[in-house]
């Protein structure tokens, strides 16, 4: 008798989607916001479902594709907080002067 390896596809990238970023497939979800839901703030997966209108499986699906990529997942998030926070410093994008420079 011969094994099969089963997939779950319900993880999908596409160039036109969050920059080619992984997404749960059919949506624009992305797989780190699965994860810091999780990991940062202590969301449980049912919850993560009922907020982002998901199912457990498409949850789960995030998680585990996270934790097969998470190195470089957590890079990006890294970079992305890096950004943000320069472009919170050089105020981009606000409409008013600061108040202390």
């Amino acid at each position: 008798m011969q094994s099969t390896i089963q997939s779950i596809n319900l993880i999908a990238t596409d160039p036109a989607i969050r920059n080619g970023r992984p997404c749960i497939a059919g949506t624009s979800i992305e797989v780190s916001v699965v994860a810091v839901a999780k990991i940062v703030h202590g969301l449980e997966p049912d919850e993560i479902a009922n907020d982002y209108e998901l199912s457990l499986a498409q949850v789960y699906a995030a998680l585990a594709y996270y934790y097969e990529n998470k190195q470089s997942i957590d890079a990006t998030l890294s970079k992305r907080r890096e950004l943000a926070q320069k472009m919170k410093e050089e105020r981009v994008g606000s409409r008013h002067p600061s108040l202390f420079g």
